[in-house]
């Protein structure tokens, strides 16, 4: 059957079955050729829990940047502690890492949108693209009311830069569906979500959101009219 096709199937099907079923469903027709992504947040660790709780073969990794939380290491490490299972590291390149600073110093994406973006590029996209070569389905935390972006977002779309399918298991959830499977389930989560952190990156990126705000006004808050996005979901 064709990516299209499929597509096409999965996303009926996924009106119909559980998030269990779906992700049993995918996890078996791409044995070997999947891999979810965290970075830790509510939606990402309602997935890790609905993998690792019910033994669904799919690898998770995470990319860290260098400039993350404290909140977030240790969210990943209790993580780690109560399923027992591996989740895989991705590093940014060193030398390219190392080439920034010293051309351009450790803050320089407060500087530009152009400088904000090459430094998610070499900390972020890069990394992710070495994590998802030879895939052929990539699961993600995305919803569709996370930004206005995303509002359209379907479960299964064709993500032409990384040439694979993508998955969105939370595609139509609330933000309070999503907590609300956090408290049912005793999820580990990151502290920071009780401070007001709603979105969270790279510790200098990242602030809380005032009330009323948007979902991603915390990110890139000096920014305007930027997009809000990483690269990673707008690569290619």
């Amino acid at each position: 059957m064709q990516p299209t096709e499929l597509i096409k199937k999965w996303n009926a099907d996924a009106r119909q079955k559980s998030l269990e079923e779906m992700l049993a469903l995918v996890a078996g027709h791409f044995a070997g050729k999947l891999v979810f992504t965290t970075s830790f947040g509510y939606e990402d660790q309602v997935i890790t829990d609905l993998i690792f709780r019910n033994e669904i073969p799919v690898r998770v990794a995470t990319l860290d940047t260098g400039r993350l939380f404290e909140e977030t290491y240790k969210v990943f490490q209790r993580t780690r502690e109560k399923y027992g299972k591996p989740i895989e590291s991705y590093f940014p390149d060193t030398a390219a890492v190392e080439k920034l600073l010293n051309e351009k110093g450790p803050l320089s994406f407060y500087e530009s949108v152009e400088n904000r973006k090459e430094c998610c590029h070499i900390r972020k996209v890069e990394p992710l693209q070495r994590l998802l070569k030879g895939e052929k389905c990539w699961i993600t935390g995305l919803r569709a009311s996370q930004s206005t972006g995303r509002g359209t977002l379907e479960p299964f779309v064709w993500d032409e830069g990384y040439q694979l399918i993508k998955y969105n298991p939370l595609f139509d959830w609330s933000l309070e569906e999503v907590i609300a499977y956090i408290r049912e389930h005793h999820v580990p989560y990151n502290a920071l979500h009780d401070r007001g952190f709603v979105s969270i990156g790279c510790e200098p990126c990242t602030r809380a959101i005032r009330p009323g705000e948007d979902f991603r006004a915390g990110r890139w808050w000096w920014e305007q009219n930027s997009g809000k996005e990483c690269g990673l979901h707008t690569h290619g």
